[in-house]
């Protein structure tokens, strides 16, 4: 089944919106990653709801990913970075669709959040 999911991701140096599209049977619905708590500016019920799914999604790129970006917007830049980690590690794999158009593996995705963020973090010191 192909299933395609919203999520919050940081790529270069701004937030952006990418769509990932994930060809697992596990995967049912595309509101199922917190897309709109995060959009909301909503990080602490977006981290909230992720970490459920992750009990069940454990390693989910997607998860992840989004679950760094609640995470940066509550200002947790360790554990954004911790979630771009995770994500990069997983056993998981599978492409995303960047706002623009492009499409990238969600390792590389969550590569380039964690560059963004350090970046970030760097610069605010």
């Amino acid at each position: 089944m192909l299933t395609s999911y919203t999520l919050g991701v940081l790529l270069f140096s701004q937030a952006g919106l990418a769509t990932a599209v994930i060809d697992q049977d596990r995967f049912t619905q595309t509101d199922e990653v917190a897309y709109q708590e995060i959009a909301d500016g909503h990080g602490a019920a977006a981290a909230e709801a992720i970490e459920r799914l992750l009990e069940n999604q454990p390693g989910d790129p997607a998860l992840l990913i989004n679950l760094a970006a609640a995470q940066i917007q509550l200002g947790r830049y360790d554990r954004a970075a911790e979630a771009y980690r995770q994500a990069i590690a997983s056993d998981v794999r599978y492409d995303l669709e960047l706002a623009d158009g492009r499409w990238t593996d969600s390792r590389l995705a969550a590569r380039r959040g964690l560059q963004t963020l350090e970046g970030q973090v760097l610069a605010m010191r």
